[in-house]
Formats: C-alpha cells, structure tokens, sequence
C-alpha cells in the first residue's frame, strides 16, 4: 500500500562520491514509488557513482523515515559496501546508542544485486546549510561545539583502531537542520542560524582498519593530508589534518585549499603554513621538488592565483578575541605537517579552546 509523504528537506546520511548528495526535484511527480520488502521510496535525496540514497518511509518501524543507500549491482561497488557494513556493524556494536555520534545502521539487505543499507535519517549536511546560507560562515560557539563533537566522534574510531580517510563539510550532518532567519546588519542580508548544532558523522565506505591494506591515495582532495599527496604513508593523523581543514571551512566559509593540483596544493600549504619539512621532501619520491625544495614558479598564472588567494594563516583571523586566537591555535596544531607531531584528538579534546563547553 502506497501512503502519501511530506519530503523532508534533508541530506541523507551516506557514502558519497567525491561531492555531497544533491536534493533533487521535489515534485511528487518525480518521486519513484517503488515498494521493496518493507520500506517505500517517497523521495531521492542524492545520487553519486555508487549509486543513489533515498527516504523512505519504513512500515515495520511505525512509519518511521529512514534514508536508504542503494548501491548499484557492479562489482567494485557492491564490494565497497560491503567493506562499509563490516565497519558500520562493528561500530554499532561497540556504541550502539550512538555516544559518539557516528551514523547509526538500523539493517541493510540485498534487493536483486543492489546492496541497501538502511540509516536513521538526518538532516542537511555542514557543507549544506553553509551553501544555503550564502555561504557565511558559522558563528564561533557553533564551531566550538560542532568541532568538539567531530573530535569524540573520530577519537573514537582512533581508539577502535580506525581511520575514516573522507573527512570533509559534506560528511558531517546536522540531526536536525532547523534554523531562525535574522538580519545581520554588517552583511546587510538575512541570516540563518541553527537552532541546534548537534552533529553525526557519515560515510564509512573509506574507513580503514590498522590492520587492513592502506590505499596510496585518499581523502577530498581539499582536505587531503600532506603525507598522502606525498606517498609517505598514512594513519589517524591524516583525519587530524582534515579536522583542521574542516574547522577553517566553518570559519570563513571557504576552503582555503581551492585547487585540483598536488603541487599547487603544496604551494598553497607552504604560503599558508610555512615551508615542508626537509625530511618529509627526502623522503618523498614524488617529483615536486627541486634541490630539496618545492619546484614553483611563483610568477607564473598558478604562481599568482596561490598568492593572491593564499596568505599566513593568522592573517585569516577576523579578529584578536581570545576565542579567535584559540580556535586558530587548535587549527594550527591540527595543520602541523609532521604526521608525527600533529596534534592527536585526545590532546584536541583538552585544547583551551573547549574549554567554556566544560564550565
């Protein structure tokens, strides 16, 4: 039996390739009303190279929406989520009440060759509501807070002997989305500010095991460590060094690594951060380097368009406040290029600048 649904303006809580879901059409007419087993589909939520997640309205759960990852029926895709359910189980297993905000898997089944793995559904993701909100940035005491979270979050995962390796703004949902329009006078234009910050973390289809085979290459490119583009090696620290990425993001609105190049990559984080460390450049093989040094012309189009975009990171603060300064300090520690000596998130957890959420 088909019941009729009001769609949710919403994000779900899934893998997705390279870019966040996109909601699509929202017009009933466009809604495919397809009935497998228990679960009806009323909307699509996002579609990406594995394939597409829905909601769904789950009649064995009193109505309940769910949001439904259906992956297609290829080899290579079917095999990646399965790898995500091996890690979704064991995280469910280890917190099932979902303590450490990571995206609780309520079941997941086979529909002729499609992998389907049912989530609780949530809302937009942080890259979402920053994009629907003209880009502005978030308010410092909700990156306080968001920030805290996503350290337990992926403490956590450290701790079971994980790594999430896809960290970004659009893996990272509000529970709930709902927001109060005000004026902001200094950008003379409406504002939405969220009326709660609480946050889950998604996507488990990259995550890695110590003990399992480490991909040369992974991350977003934006929020990429630079001990992957470098071919040295990867463990937590380089979800550490995302986390930094991240939190910058929610600052300014942008990313401050805007670039689809390794080399200008690397240019950008020596303009922002200072030069790479000698031993991180013997080390490498890769061929970015001349004389022990990075191999960029600073005059050519790429050379200008890093130094008009990029400069220290300090000169990113909008202003001296003691929270300012204390949420670049963290960022700075997070940022740190040596995977050894970056900050780990246990250390994070007790930064100064979490410290008015423990009074």
């Amino acid at each position: 039996m088909i019941e009729g649904a009001g769609i949710k303006e919403s994000t779900a809580a899934a893998v997705n390739a390279g870019k966040g879901p996109t909601v699509v059409d929202k017009k009933a007419s466009t809604i495919s009303q397809i009935t497998f087993r228990k679960d009806e589909i009323v909307a699509t939520l996002g579609e990406g190279a594995f394939g597409k997640v829905v909601e769904c309205i789950d009649h064995d759960m009193r109505g309940m929406h769910v949001a439904v990852k259906i992956v297609k029926n290829v080899g290579r895709y079917r095999e990646a989520a399965r790898s995500e359910i091996q890690v979704l189980e064991h995280l469910n297993t280890m917190d099932p009440s979902s303590t450490f905000r990571c995206v609780q898997m309520l079941e997941w089944f086979d529909h002729h060759g499609h992998v389907c793995i049912v989530f609780e559904l949530l809302g937009l993701s942080t890259y979402d509501f920053i994009k629907e909100n003209s880009f502005l940035p978030f308010h410092i005491n909700d990156i306080r807070n968001m920030a805290y979270q996503i350290c337990q979050s992926i403490n956590f995962l450290h701790h079971n002997k994980l790594t999430h390796t896809d960290l970004k703004p659009e893996n990272i949902l509000f529970v709930e989305s709902d927001y109060i329009v005000k004026y902001n006078a200094k950008m003379k234009r409406d504002e939405r500010t969220l009326k709660n910050t609480d946050i889950k973390v998604v996507d488990f289809g990259s995550a890695t095991f110590d003990d399992e085979h480490h991909s040369t290459l992974v991350s977003t490119r934006h929020y990429r460590a630079p001990e992957v583009i470098l071919a040295l090696g990867w463990s937590q620290p380089c979800d550490v060094w995302s986390i930094g990425c991240i939190l910058i993001e929610y600052y300014l609105g942008f990313t401050v690594f805007q670039t689809h190049d390794s080399k200008e990559h690397l240019a950008m984080m020596e303009r922002i951060l200072g030069p790479l460390p000698a031993h991180m450049i013997k080390k490498s093989r890769k061929h970015y380097f001349h004389h022990d040094q990075l191999d960029w012309d600073e005059h050519s189009s790429a050379g200008r368009y890093v130094r008009r975009r990029c400069k220290p990171l300090k000169e990113f603060m909008h202003c001296q406040d003691t929270d300012h300064q204390s949420l670049f300090d963290l960022v700075r520690r997070m940022l740190e290029y040596d995977p050894a000596k970056r900050i780990t998130l246990d250390e994070a957890l007790q930064h100064p600048f979490f410290e008015p959420l423990k009074k």
